[in-house]
C-alpha cells in the first residue's frame, strides 16, 4: 500500500497561498508584457509535460483548449521542434520555457538567449520567463505530493474499464 505523502499546500497553507498569489501576479506581468492566453498556456503546459506533472498538465490542457488551442496543437506540443504548427514566436517561447525548466543543466545558454531574444521582445521574454519560474515551482509542489489524476467520469477516450 502506498504511503500517504505530506500535502504541502494543505500542511502549510500560507506558503501555498503566497505561491498562488505569486502565480496570479506572474499572470498579470505576462499579460501586461504582451503574452496572450494561447502563448501562456503553451508555456505552462509544456513545462508541466517536461517535469512529468500530470496534475498540472491536465489543468493546463483544459485551459489551453479554452484559450483556443486545438487538439492538434496539444498533440504536437511535445514534438514542437519537429512540427510546423507553431509560430516563430511560440517556438521561441517554448525554447525559453525548456531552458528555464532544465536550468540546472546549463543555465540559459547564450545561444538560446540570443535566438529567443531575436524573436521575443524584452517584455515578452520577461513574461515567458516569469511564467516558467512560476509553473516550475507549482510542478515541484504537486509532484512531491503525488497529487492524483484519476480518469474523468464519462471520458470516452479512456480504455475500456478505465473511465
Amino acid at each position: 500500500m502506498a504511503q500517504l505523502r505530506v500535502h504541502l499546500s494543505k500542511s502549510e497553507p500560507t506558503a501555498y497561498k503566497a505561491l498562488d498569489a505569486f502565480s496570479r501576479e506572474v499572470g498579470r506581468i505576462a499579460r501586461d508584457n504582451g503574452v496572450d492566453d494561447r502563448l501562456k498556456e503553451l508555456v505552462l503546459l509544456h513545462c508541466s509535460q517536461l517535469n512529468g506533472c500530470a496534475y498540472c498538465a491536465r489543468i493546463h490542457s483544459d485551459r489551453a483548449l479554452a484559450a483556443g488551442i486545438t487538439y492538434d496543437d496539444l498533440a504536437q506540443l511535445p514534438v514542437w521542434r519537429e512540427s510546423g504548427v507553431f509560430s516563430e514566436r511560440e517556438r521561441a517561447a517554448l525554447e525559453l520555457a525548456e531552458a528555464h525548466t532544465f536550468i540546472h543543466r546549463a543555465g540559459i545558454p547564450d545561444d538560446v538567449y540570443d535566438r529567443v531574444g531575436a524573436v521575443l521582445s524584452e517584455s515578452e521574454y520577461l513574461g515567458v520567463s516569469w511564467l516558467s519560474v512560476s509553473i516550475n515551482a507549482f510542478n515541484r509542489v504537486v509532484i512531491a505530493g503525488k497529487y492524483p489524476v484519476p480518469p474523468r467520469e464519462g471520458d470516452e477516450s479512456a480504455p475500456a474499464g478505465q473511465a
